[in-house]
């Protein structure tokens, strides 16, 4: 490969008689320079591995110019790092996180789950097992599931609240769910949804709780979730969703998009993984609405140690 040059680039002492220096690119330099430095190796040898010009390295480290990303993988590779070390990446902040992360790397998914249930254990932050999570029953999955409609004829059996958590959430911000996001955006929504998943779970040792679609998306909220309550993914087909969200007279899925399901199963596949690490499944479109229900029942019925 071509030794990089920047046209455009500054030298680091032109750079420095320039404006101030972006936050993020001065921290990115002082990073390179710190590897550098424990990798023992000069600016020279380094540019040299890199293949880029000793001058661009030099306002990279200074925090002058900018860089391509091409640029940044070339100096990763030279520096013997990972790219997520280079610009910053928090697990690899510190000597242990840098250590713990080697540990883990050849772990396959089931030993990494069980590492996250020992490191919550550990740390408290998951309970005791069935003693945190008490009775209560987490339905999770995309909307059109079933989870409002099987959850409250769970409740009704099991004699437990049924608290739909998009309804919370809209009870702490005052507005509803579309309006949360399209005033304050997702960021407030996830703070919101977080609040009124820790206060029900304060406030319900009992409860079938149907869970909004994206609640896996926040990695804090998922965890939580997965501690405190029994957990079911209601699975369903893609065309089983939309059309029963369309049956509920919600028209938007198909209406925003004409690639709406192209759209609806990349989200599925994107949350497949997450939704996957709960205790139970059930596939709502392997059979009707009553069957489904049965087997749910029977099911949490097992897993609270109650007679069926």
């Amino acid at each position: 490969m071509p030794i990089v040059e920047d046209s455009a680039a500054l030298t680091a002492e032109e750079g420095l008689t320039q404006e101030p220096k972006n936050p993020f690119l001065a921290a990115l330099g002082e990073r390179v320079r710190s590897l550098r430095a424990r990798r023992g190796m000069t600016r020279k040898a380094t540019a040299q591995a890199a293949e880029v010009s000793e001058r661009h390295l030099a306002n990279l480290e200074y925090g002058v110019g900018n860089v391509s990303i091409l640029v940044l993988l070339q100096v990763a590779s030279a520096l013997q790092c990972s790219l997520g070390e280079l610009i910053g990446d928090v697990t690899t902040s510190s000597p242990e996180w840098l250590m713990i992360r080697e540990l883990l790397e050849p772990c396959d998914d089931a030993t990494l789950q069980r590492v996250r249930v020992a490191i919550g254990e550990m740390l408290g932050t998951t309970g005791a097992g069935n003693a945190a999570r008490g009775s209560r029953i987490a339905l999770i999955g995309l909307r059109g599931a079933g989870k409002s409609t099987l959850g409250q004829r769970l409740a009704d059996d099991l004699g437990f609240p049924f608290v739909e958590l998009s309804r919370e959430i809209e009870k702490f911000a005052g507005c509803s769910v579309s309006e949360i996001q399209a005033l304050y955006g997702v960021n407030a929504y996830r703070r919101y949804e977080r609040r009124a998943l820790e206060e029900s779970i304060q406030i319900y040792p009992e409860a079938v709780i149907a869970t909004p679609g994206g609640l896996v998306s926040d990695v804090a909220s998922f965890n939580q979730l997965l501690a405190h309550c029994t957990t079911v993914w209601l699975m369903a087909d893609p065309e089983d969703h939309m059309h029963r969200v369309m049956a509920q007279g919600d028209l938007r899925p198909m209406a925003a998009s004409k690639e709406a399901m192209d759209d609806l199963k990349g989200i599925l596949a994107g949350r497949a993984a997450f939704y996957s690490k709960a205790q139970f499944k059930l596939d709502t479109s392997a059979q009707a609405l009553e069957p489904s229900f049965q087997l749910l029942r029977e099911t949490v019925r097992k897993a609270l140690g109650l007679p069926i």
